[in-house]
Parts: C-alpha cells; structure tokens; sequence
C-alpha cells in the first residue's frame, strides 16, 4: 500500500518491471542479491497488477532513446551555407591564450561587405577582415568576442532582422 504511493505513475512503474524483467531474463543480473525473496517479491507485487489487467500497460513501441545532443549540429549540416535559410551566422573562434576571433557569414550580397567591416571597426574599436572563403562566400572577421555587439549593430542598423540572426560560441 505504501508503495502504490510512490508508485501512482503506470507509465514510470510500467518501465520498471520492463527492465527488471528483461535484465533477470538475459541473466545480466546473476548476482545473488537481485534473486533475494524480498526483490522478487516486490517484482511480483509491481507485475501482479499489470497481469491481471494488461490494458493498465502503457503502449512502448513508439518510445524514443535519447541520442546524445549535439549543439552544433545546425552548423554543421549540408544546408547551412552562406544564405541558408537568409540566416546571418555569428560565430566566435577561440585563438590562443584569450586571443578569439568573432566571424560574421550569411549577409546578403547586395551589402556592401568592407563598407560594413568599415563601420564595425570603428564602432567597436577593433580590427578586422573581409575573407573569400569558398564554401561560405565572403565572411567578416574581427578581433576579439564581439559577438553581442555585432548583433545589435546588425539589427540597429536595420541590415538583419533579430529573428534571422544565429549566434553561436560558448
């Protein structure tokens, strides 16, 4: 009775008995302690419920596992090129010591590139590059993590809406 409290979720106490019940059937659990009376016991008392009244079991075949998360997986798929999805890319690159370099992809091509670079290494007091790369396109790069500040200058400046601006770092 006490344990019913606990245990009121049918899904969480469902699972349990799944795993219990497929360790003990593929031997993993050959320890002594895991076929003590008290555990079978308590097994039996969770089954019991579910044998006598199987639509109590909740429906497991479309059960994700959990894969492991990776953050830049957005970066890194095939379509995130200059442009994708009219997405401007901010990205800081850590160099050496507390050396960083922030990178700036997916303007349009009708800016004008070192016009921009222009205006942000004056306001930011920093210097900075127009790089040709041939996946990406044309790229900014500036000296330091000016990764906010390049943001609200975008949007302050009316070149990129917020919504179409994707930072990324640490």
């Amino acid at each position: 009775m006490i344990i019913n409290i606990f245990f009121h979720n049918d899904e969480f106490v469902a699972t349990l008995v799944l795993f219990f019940t497929c360790e003990l059937l593929s031997n993993r659990l050959n320890s002594p302690a895991w076929i003590c009376p008290d555990f079978l016991g308590f097994l039996l008392f969770l089954v019991v419920p579910f044998i006598q009244n199987p639509n109590r079991l909740p429906d497991l075949s479309n059960t994700c596992i959990p894969t492991a998360f990776d953050p830049f997986a957005e970066a890194n798929a095939e379509d995130s090129g200059a442009g994708s999805k009219e997405y401007v890319h901010i990205r800081v690159q850590q160099r050496n010591g507390r050396k960083s370099l922030t990178t700036v992809q997916g303007l349009k091509k009708d800016f004008s590139y070192n016009k921009i670079l222009k205006d942000l290494k004056k306001e930011f007091c920093c210097n900075g590059t127009v790089v040709q790369d041939p996946e990406l396109g044309q790229v900014i790069q500036l000296q330091g993590d000016q990764r906010k500040n390049v943001s609200a200058f975008l949007t302050q400046a009316g070149i990129v809406k917020k919504d179409h601006i994707k930072i990324h770092g640490f």
